[in-house]
């Protein structure tokens, strides 16, 4: 599946959530679907799904949506056992996979093609667990998935998307981090 066109799918269920977002993902994100309440994981390779569940148990009136990437994922597979010990109710967490590092200059992943990301989620404890590869079967289903008991994990299996060019200094911004601080506080 092409990521750009899954995005644009879920962007059509995002209103007011929060969605944390890393490397490739966040510009890809940034540009289908600019709002305050985007939280960008840029710099910290691993660290968007613990962004995220901070989010979660922090703000548990609001539905938090993580956009990861499966190298990221990588980095921090521990994050998979503490987000489904606490069961945040409002967590959903996407995994981009690509079988690469995408940000760094599309290196294979280690594992690419035998690990099942669902797989470990589910053995990790995550409440609902999903896999897509058919683009028509995601936009049918989407609705329905962000609207589970999360913690919910969804792996997309998508295409390595062409080199897209990234704006780091407006990404990492105070203006950018201050909008969404604004946001959380008004939300």
């Amino acid at each position: 599946m092409d990521r750009d066109r899954c995005f644009e799918a879920l962007a059509r269920h995002v209103d007011c959530e929060i969605v944390v977002s890393a490397y490739q993902g966040a510009f890809a994100w940034l540009r289908i679907h600019p709002r305050e309440l985007n939280c960008y994981s840029v710099g910290a390779m691993g660290l968007a799904s613990s962004l995220g569940f901070g989010l979660a148990l922090g703000r548990p009136d609001k539905r938090v949506i993580v956009l990861d990437g499966d190298g990221s994922l990588l980095m921090n597979l521990g994050s998979l056992v503490s987000i489904a010990a606490a069961a945040p109710r409002n967590f959903v967490h996407f995994v981009c996979e690509n079988g690469v590092y995408e940000s760094n200059g599309k290196h294979p992943i280690p594992g690419r093609g035998t690990v099942d990301f669902a797989g470990l989620a589910r053995a990790a404890g995550y409440r609902h667990c999903h896999a897509f590869s058919d683009l028509a079967e995601f936009e049918a289903e989407i609705g329905s998935v962000l609207r589970g008991e999360g913690p919910v994990f969804v792996d997309l299996k998508i295409e390595s998307g062409a080199t897209q060019s990234v704006d780091y200094e407006y990404i990492y911004s105070r203006r950018l981090r201050d909008t969404f601080r604004e946001a959380l506080r008004r939300s």
